[in-house]
């Protein structure tokens, strides 16, 4: 049989502050995956420091064929459990993933927030990494803020985009 494996995206849950190890058991694993990292300046009582740290706090992605990794990455330490919806483990849509990349490397202020959508403004992203994306305004002093809301993860991502890269709907 020469059939392709399918490969998908999903959400792990990790222990805590332990993203990093799991990505690197996944890379001895040769298991493919993808751990956002960011870059923050920290302020301690007697100094500042830039630190690289995950995105989202205990979550990372991996990218495997569910039929035939699934138990390989439940056996890594760090994993605590493959991300639900409901009562489902369900894939990521790919462009998910290259839309948090995208940003990531795009923007220079990120912030992770959990956020109850209110009904505010619908825009469209009509220019930049993320377009043809659409969110809500949650904020409007000086830049907007766009927010994408990423089911697998029941979090959103709150981008600074400037003003002129959104529309209306």
């Amino acid at each position: 049989m020469n059939l392709k494996e399918e490969l998908s995206w999903y959400a792990v849950y990790t222990k805590s502050r332990m993203e990093k190890k799991c990505a690197e058991l996944l890379s001895e694993r040769g298991i493919a995956h993808y751990l956002p990292l960011q870059t923050t300046i920290k302020q301690w009582s007697d100094r500042k420091k830039k630190v690289t740290e995950p995105f989202f706090k205990s979550y990372i992605f991996v990218q495997i064929n569910y039929q035939t990794t699934f138990l390989d990455v439940l056996s890594i330490y760090p994993v605590v459990k493959f991300v639900k919806i409901g009562t489902e483990i369900t894939p990521i849509r790919p462009q998910i993933i290259e839309a948090i990349k995208l940003s990531l490397s795009c923007f220079d202020e990120q912030e992770l927030v959990t956020i109850d959508f209110k009904p505010n403004e619908k825009v469209k992203v009509i220019a930049g990494p993320l377009l043809g994306n659409e969110g809500f305004i949650i904020n409007k002093s000086g830049n907007k803020y766009f927010a994408i809301h990423i089911e697998q993860l029941g979090a959103g991502i709150a981008l600074k985009l400037p003003a002129n890269h959104l529309a209306p709907l």
